[in-house]
């Protein structure tokens, strides 16, 4: 059985109207390749550490790392980064989920 892939991300919005077509596009990428939203923006708060509270938080479950790649490399998300290159900032990364335990 694969792991699970998550794709996490950290956004800072200067042009709300830009980024709401990034948001258009990239949704439509995500549930292309098989992607689920379970962190989508909302509240986060600090318990530990020196982070700085990101304006919004993403977090996307796909089946796999290598589904999340692939969802990142496609046409169609290199699409929506192109319309969001001026909409705002992102860090982004993919992380391994744990093995199911049995």
């Amino acid at each position: 059985m694969s792991q699970k892939g998550y794709v996490i991300a950290e956004v800072k919005v200067h042009d709300v109207a830009a980024f709401a077509r990034y948001r258009a596009l990239s949704t439509a990428a995500v549930e292309q390749y098989g992607g689920r939203f379970l962190v989508r923006g909302g509240a986060a708060e600090i318990l530990e550490g020196p982070w700085a509270a990101p304006q919004r938080l993403i977090v996307v479950e796909f089946d796999s790392v290598e589904q999340a790649k692939l969802f990142y490399s496609s046409d169609e998300y290199q699409a929506a980064r192109k319309v969001r290159e001026n909409a705002g900032e992102m860090n982004m990364l993919v992380a391994t989920g744990v093995d199911d335990l049995v």
